[in-house]
């Protein structure tokens, strides 16, 4: 706790000290410093914002010096710069752009017809879904990891960007794309299998769509539908899913339990890229606020955690992350 409120202390003093006025003389200095520029974004699903600003970035990078077991919360807003649509960004995300919805756990449960519809679209989802990329947030995140810098990250997604680009100290919050499990059995599969598995299934099925949510789900009409077979496990003829968690299931409670163990360990939050209007992740920060550890969010518009946070910023995670300097 005391390293905590040392942390706290330094990270407000520095705050201070950049809200002063001082008057200096220009000096040019020379650094062998560089900042990495985002040159393979893919910008069709980010919502329009302003560049960063400079005072907002200088005291982002007083927070991240300042922590030493910095705790990570990741949301879409840090794969939409590799492609990956999400569902609540104004004017781009799924929900402005489409009245399609994510299939609610339930409703998948019960009924054959919608496991059916959500198989057949995730399907032709699935080889665009798992050809996108780690893009330069991804990267920069493994690299703190990488030099110690990250005690542990929690991400939204399910996409796998954070694995892809190197992370090992992750939990994957809502589970990911990229696994299959029984929903009676203990049995879990890669996503591959199962796309060979419904291949030998319907070898002659074919449907195509161009509109793609964040979970690799697709639109088709219910006529491209007719006629697909779903795969049942191999070892027990169960129900199979992906190994994420569907709207209306719940977080499994060893993996909430887990994240609130390495977030006591850890002296700061990071939020980047979420709105944090899902009261799975909403809860950690909740929670670092009852712990007095400073709080910092960078993400494009208005969150959920604004009010409980230290430092606001608001701006693409690609255009921030990159300059700061460990």
């Amino acid at each position: 706790m005391q390293s905590v409120e040392a942390a706290n202390m330094l990270f407000r003093s520095l705050r201070l000290l950049r809200e002063t006025p001082i008057q200096i003389m220009p000096v040019r200095l020379q650094s062998n410093a560089t900042t990495r520029v985002n040159t393979t974004a893919n910008f069709h699903f980010v919502p329009v914002s302003d560049p960063a600003d400079l005072q907002d970035v200088e005291e982002l990078q007083d927070f991240v010096s300042t922590s030493k077991r910095l705790f990570v919360i990741t949301g879409a807003g840090i794969s939409t710069e590799s492609g990956i649509p999400d569902y609540r960004s104004e004017g781009v995300g799924l929900y402005a752009r489409s009245d399609n919805r994510p299939v609610q756990y339930a409703d998948f449960l019960k009924s054959g017809a919608i496991r059916q519809r959500y198989w057949a679209r995730n399907y032709v989802g699935w080889p665009k879904f798992s050809s996108f990329s780690p893009n330069i947030s991804h990267e920069t995140l493994s690299g703190w990891e990488a030099v110690g810098k990250l005690h542990w990250l929690v991400t939204q997604n399910v996409d796998s960007l954070h694995i892809k680009a190197g992370s090992r100290k992750v939990t994957e919050l809502h589970g990911s794309a990229a696994r299959v499990m029984c929903l009676s059995c203990p049995s879990v599969i890669p996503r591959t299998d199962m796309q060979t598995r419904i291949k030998h299934l319907n070898p002659l099925w074919h449907a195509e769509s161009q509109e793609m949510a964040p979970d690799a789900d697709v639109f088709l009409a219910p006529e491209q539908i007719a006629g697909f077979r779903v795969p049942e496990c191999e070892k027990c003829g169960g129900i199979l899913k992906p190994q994420i968690v569907f709207f209306g299931d719940n977080v499994p409670k060893p993996t909430v339990q887990y994240v609130h163990k390495m977030l006591e360990e850890s002296d700061a939050m990071l939020v980047a890229g979420s709105s944090l209007q899902v009261y799975s992740a909403y809860r950690f920060v909740s929670a670092a606020r009852d712990q007095k550890k400073p709080i910092a969010v960078l993400n494009i518009g208005p969150t959920r955690g604004d009010k409980l946070a230290d430092l606001k910023v608001s701006a693409r995670c690609g255009d921030v992350l990159p300059q700061i300097h460990l």
